[in-house]
Order: structure tokens, then C-alpha cells, then sequence
């Protein structure tokens, strides 16, 4: 342990010790003073804090003051009480700070508690309290405005962490400051209550054991008792008022004392005033110019003084402002490299398009693109990066783009007044509207007003709002590009995040046996087909498996979705439904297999033209077919064909699902519903 941890263990031991031991007389001496010096040394400090955080440990340190001073009262009661003496420092306040009398004194230590009780721990105990409230009030907000940012581009993740620490610290500091305020308060009244028991058991003590006059007796134990009351009150005093110090702070970038000389001195020219009314007081009152003379020339020389160093400061930002202009009309600074930067997503909205992305105007974008992220996150394992969102006037004012690394990759168009209501298949003459289609599935729609909503509704048609609609684009734009946006940086982060929970498997893949830019590409291509890569786990152990015998990273991840195979199943499959799908001729696998070719890197599919529109023209008619059903289309193939198969009808039948029978359950029913022949 270091010797900071010792020192504070055996402090607080000796603490409790001094209530159950009694102390000689010159080491409670030393122990007040040390007392004095804590107190004094707590205040500077608070004043030199720039914000609350910076004295975070204040309430832990209030708290073993207060016991520490406690415990030093209970020393010098017994003292008092036994000996009738408490050391020199205690005899030095009853008779030198107060004179020798017990009433003056007694009056300036009720007067030290009531300035401490009613005016400092009093208003110090209701800033805390409020203070705490507010700030718990304003973490949800506060949490948002990080998360926009965030989005924003503005912050960084780092940042956006480091903000969200802070804002738990400080709610966390002001409730252990409201209830460490009590600490102060109860002190104040255990300062008064300590203060009578010893005059009080002093003047009896002293009549009854010590044969103490009267008068004797309560003299000695008066100024005794107040002379203890003053040396504990005093650092008591220095310490509540940096509590009250510390919870009145605000975060300005700078300690107390610049902070008065910045904001109460800034205006020179009213210090003239205040001259001016001194001036007066001393001309038109029996006070007498000889005392205010004096002071009011300070003050208006004061004055003058720092209205010409205002003047001068003035000046001197002047000259630089126009320096500074004068370089910028001259060399145009600007960054090249910064021109160079893609953002990976991009929203851009016309004008018209504003109001659903400014919170001034009750638009709730930058929240959907947090959820969206969450989504995407939980059903893919993909962390979508900063999605940029910005306004471009060169496009139409209810127009807006999709961009992915520079590309414009998705577009639409929104009515904000309006809703958009896609039919259930049987279209309802009633509900009338502006032809559009739906952006995100091509699927045809009517943009109806907010009168025709209801009857839209009664009548089974699906009804979104615009921001819903530009939220499930975004999000169905992301999921149809994942695999675009994660790249070798971006799996990096994930390889270390599965390193903290599974380090073996880890250490033995990278770079043992797959590099970065392997790992990349097989998840990629998981991604490219909608699987997810949230189980990272299962997919690293399947290539740490194979991937010392295979280095095809289409290869590879075929041995990934078979080792995914409950996965694939439950994302396909419709409850205790059996899967229905379409399976391919042998005629067909034959062909596919025999025009496969394999070079020094991957193997690649070989087929004229001429058969693949055949092969094309085939499944388009049977996926037609399930569609109309209302059926999704699954293609069911041999394993050993399934990456070539996919690779074949992508072009052209992008959202056909193609699965292997190593990829299916061997619990769940399979129902063949067609074959696609020549």
C-alpha cells in the first residue's frame, strides 16, 4: 500500500482513539493548531478550484474534518472537566483573543454559531440540494446533446465518453455535497450543546470536587469552555465557507480570485460613482472627510488606473484582428488535407426539409439516428460510424440524399405535411392521395393529408409519418451497404472488442493465422448477404479452424454460415412453419459445378452468357411466384455451389436468399415449393 493509503487509515484510527483515550494537555495543543491548518488549507483550495469536479473529494473530506473536530472537543471536554486546564491553546483563546471575559466571549462564540448556522451552513445545505436536483433534472438532456453531437460529427466517441463521465461525476459529487452540508449544520449545533455541558459540568465540577468559589469556579470554566468553543468554531467557520464556496462555483475556467478581478472590477467607470458617493457620505455626514477623503481618492484612482488598461487590452486585440485579416486577404489559409476527408454516411435534405432535423423546431432526427444505430448494432453486430447530416441547397426543398463514402448511393422525396399510407393490396377508392413510391422497398404509395389519415387507417392501409419514412430508408440503406462500411479500421475495433472477453481465441486468429484484411473480407462478405456478425466469437473459432488449411475468403465463409447454421435457420424460418423453398435442377448444379475455376487466390464461376440468362429467366419465374404467394424466396442449393450461385444472381435478383443445406437446422422442416430446371 502507498503511503497516502496508510496515513489516511491510521488518521481516521487515531480519530476514534482520541475519544476513548485522554490525550496530555501540549498534544491536544499541536492537534488544535493541525486542526486550524486543515481548515485554512481546505479554503484556499476551494478558492483556487476552477469548477466543482476539481475538488471532487471534498464531501469525503468534510466528513473527516467534522469527526476529527468532534472528536477534538470530546478530548478537551474531558480536560476541562478533569483538570480544569485544556493546554495553551485553548487557555490562550479564553483569555487573550477575548480578554479575560467570560461574557464578551461567550457572546462572540454565539455570534461566530449564528453567522455559521443560519447564514453560510444554512445557504451552503440549500445550494447543494438544489444544486443536486438540477443537475439529476438535466442528465437526460445533457445525455441527448452528447449523443447529437456525437452524430453530429462534432465529438469524437473519446470525447463523447469522457463528457458522459463527467456529467455521472458531477451528479454524483452535488448528492454527496447535499448530504455532506448536514455534516456542517449538525457540527454548528454539537459546537453550542459541548459549549454548556462544559459550563455548565464545569461550574459544578469545580464547586463540588474542587472546592471552587462561585465566582472561581465560574470564571476558570467560562473561559475555559469558550476558549474551547472559539478554537473549534473558528476552523469550523473556514470550512463551511468553503462548502459554500465550492457549491456556488460554476465552471468558468478560472479560480476565484480572477473570476472578481475579471467580472466585479470590469467596469472601471462605475468605481467613480462609488468614489463619488464615499466623497459625499463624508462631506454631508459627522464621519468627516479626513476618513473618507482617503479612501474615495483610492477607489477613484482605482478607477482610472484600470480604464486605461481596458483601453490598451482593446487596442491590442484590435491590432490583432486586423493583422490576422490582413494574412487571411493575402494567403486565403486554408487546410488541403481536411478537403481530402469522406465521411463514410452522409444525409443531405434541401431547405424545405429543416424542420425534422432542428430541435428548435420539433424534429426528432438526430434521436432516430441514435436508435438507428442501436438497431443496427443489435440485429447485424455492425457499429454504423458517424452518420454527417447536413443541409444542401442545391437540391430540390423537399428532396434528399443518401450518400456512402462521397457516393450517392439512395434518394427520395418527403411532404411534411402529409402522410405516406402504402395499401394493403386491396386499394380503397376513398383514400385519395399523391402518387409516390415508397423509397425504401419500391413499393407504390400515396401521400395523404393529415383529414384522409384516419379513413386510411379504417380502411388497412399502413400509415407513417415523414420522419419514420426517412428513418426506415436510412436504415434499410445501411443494412444494404454494411458491408461497404466496415473496413480493416473498423474490424480492428472489433477484433480488440472480442479480445477483452475471448483473448485465446483472439491470439491464436490474428495474425497467427489470418490477417486483418482476411477477417475483413469475411465479414463482409456475411454482411453483403444480411447475416449478422454480432456472434464474433463463433465466427473467429470457425477461422481459426479453417483458415490454417484455407486461405479463400470465400471459402472461409462458407465454413462461417455453416458453423452459424442456428442462426441462418431462426432468421429465416416463420415459427413452427415448415421453410418453404425453391431448390435448383441437377441438370443446373451440374452446369454450375463444371464451369467453376479455381486460380492462385479464389476460385470464380466461368458460364456463357447464353445459360446464364436461361439460369436468370428460371428462378426470376419461380421467385415471381412465391412472391405473389406472399411467400419469401429462398433459394435451396448444394453447399458446394451456393457462394457461385449467389454471386451468379446477385446482379440481377439482389434479394433472393440462396442457402445451403449445411446452413439449415437438421430440426426444422423443409418444404420445396419449386425447382428451378433449363
Amino acid at each position: 500500500m502507498r503511503f497516502s493509503d496508510l496515513a489516511i487509515i491510521f488518521a481516521v484510527i487515531g480519530i476514534v482513539i482520541m475519544m476513548v483515550i485522554p490525550l496530555p494537555t501540549w498534544l491536544l495543543s499541536i492537534l488544535l493548531i493541525i486542526n486550524i491548518c486543515f481548515a485554512l488549507m481546505i479554503l484556499l483550495v476551494s478558492m483556487q478550484t476552477t469548477e466543482p469536479l476539481q475538488f471532487s473529494i471534498f464531501p469525503s473530506i468534510l466528513l473527516i474534518v467534522t469527526i476529527y473536530r468532534l472528536a477534538l472537543n470530546v478530548s478537551t471536554t474531558r480536560s476541562i472537566l478533569s483538570e480544569g486546564y485544556a493546554g495553551k491553546v485553548v487557555e490562550t483563546f479564553g483569555e487573550f483573543v477575548v480578554r479575560g471575559n467570560a461574557v464578551v466571549g461567550f457572546i462572540v462564540f454565539l455570534i461566530l454559531v449564528i453567522v455559521q448556522f443560519l447564514v453560510i451552513t444554512k445557504g451552503s445545505e440549500r445550494v447543494a440540494e438544489v444544486a443536486a436536483r438540477f443537475t439529476l433534472d438535466a442528465m437526460p438532456g445533457k445525455q441527448m446533446s452528447i449523443d447529437a453531437d456525437l452524430n453530429a460529427g462534432i465529438i469524437t466517441e473519446v470525447e463523447a465518453k469522457e463528457r458522459r463521465e463527467k456529467i455521472q461525476k458531477e451528479a454524483d459529487f452535488y448528492g454527496a455535497m447535499d448530504g455532506a452540508a448536514k455534516f456542517v449544520k449538525g457540527d454548528a449545533i454539537a459546537g453550542i450543546v459541548i459549549v454548556l455541558v462544559n459550563i455548565i459540568g464545569g461550574f459544578i465540577i469545580g464547586m463540588v470536587q474542587m472546592d471552587l468559589s462561585f465566582q472561581e469556579a465560574m470564571s476558570r470554566f467560562t473561559l475555559l469552555s469558550v476558549g474551547d468553543g472559539l478554537v473549534s468554531q473558528i476552523p469550523a467557520l473556514l470550512v463551511s465557507t468553503a462548502t459554500g464556496l465550492v457549491v456556488t462555483r460554476a465552471a468558468t475556467g478560472s479560480n476565484l480570485g480572477q473570476d472578481i478581478a475579471k467580472q466585479v472590477f470590469s467596469y472601471p467607470k462605475l468605481l467613480y460613482i462609488v468614489s463619488g458617493v464615499i466623497l459625499l457620505m463624508g462631506l454631508s455626514t459627522p464621519i468627516g472627510v479626513a476618513l473618507t477623503l482617503p479612501i474615495a481618492s483610492f477607489i477613484a484612482y482605482s478607477g482610472y488606473r484600470l480604464d486605461q488598461l481596458a483601453k490598451q487590452e482593446d487596442k491590442v486585440l484590435e491590432e490583432q484582428d486586423d493583422q490576422q485579416e490582413t494574412e487571411e486577404d493575402v494567403r486565403s489559409p486554408e487546410s488541403v488535407l481536411d478537403l481530402l476527408q469522406v465521411d463514410p454516411i452522409e444525409f443531405e435534405f434541401g431547405y424545405g426539409l429543416i424542420p425534422i432535423a432542428d430541435t428548435n423546431q420539433g424534429g426528432d432526427l438526430l434521436d432516430r439516428v441514435i436508435m438507428i444505430r442501436r438497431q443496427i448494432a443489435l440485429e447485424m453486430g455492425l457499429v454504423v460510424p458517424v452518420i454527417r447530416i447536413r443541409d444542401n441547397i442545391q437540391l430540390k426543398p423537399n428532396e434528399y440524399v443518401i450518400k456512402i463514402k462521397g457516393n450517392e448511393v439512395a434518394d427520395g422525396e418527403l411532404l411534411l405535411d402529409h402522410y405516406l399510407a402504402m395499401s394493403p393490396g386491396i386499394d380503397d377508392e376513398d383514400v385519395q392521395g399523391i402518387e409516390t413510391t415508397e423509397p425504401a422497398f419500391g413499393l407504390p404509395a400515396l401521400w395523404i393529408s393529415e383529414e384522409m389519415k384516419e379513413k386510411a387507417e379504417l380502411s388497412g392501409y399502413t400509415v407513417v409519418d415523414a420522419p419514420s419514412v426517412v428513418a426506415t430508408h436510412l436504415t434499410e440503406v445501411i443494412k444494404r451497404h454494411a458491408h461497404e462500411l466496415l473496413g480493416r479500421q473498423e474490424t480492428k475495433a472489433l477484433v480488440d472488442k472480442v479480445k477483452e472477453n475471448y483473448p485465446a481465441i483472439v491470439e491464436e486468429l490474428v495474425p497467427q493465422v489470418l490477417t486483418i484484411g482476411d477477417v475483413q473480407k469475411v465479414l463482409a462478405n456475411l454482411l453483403r448477404e444480411k447475416v449478422s456478425i454480432r456472434n464474433l466469437a463463433t465466427i473467429f473459432e470457425a477461422l481459426a479452424d479453417y483458415g490454417q488449411a484455407v486461405r479463400d475468403p470465400n471459402i472461409l465463409t462458407e465454413y462461417v454460415r455453416a458453423s452459424l447454421k442456428r442462426q441462418i435457420t431462426n432468421q429465416f424460418k416463420d415459427g413452427n412453419e415448415p421453410l418453404r423453398v425453391v431448390t435448383i435442377s441437377p441438370e443446373i448444379e451440374n452446369i454450375i459445378t463444371e464451369n467453376i475455376h479455381q486460380d492462385d487466390q479464389s476460385s470464380y464461376l466461368a458460364i456463357n452468357p447464353e445459360t446464364s440468362q436461361q439460369i436468370y429467366q428460371a428462378i426470376h419465374s419461380q421467385v415471381a411466384r412465391l412472391i405473389e404467394t406472399g411467400q419469401m424466396p429462398i433459394l435451396l442449393v448444394a453447399p458446394n455451389i451456393r457462394y457461385h450461385v449467389r454471386r451468379l444472381i446477385e446482379p440481377v435478383l439482389p434479394d433472393v436468399v440462396v442457402l445451403s443445406y449445411n446452413e439449415l437446422e437438421s430440426t426444422i422442416e423443409v418444404q420445396s415449393v419449386g425447382m428451378v430446371e433449363l
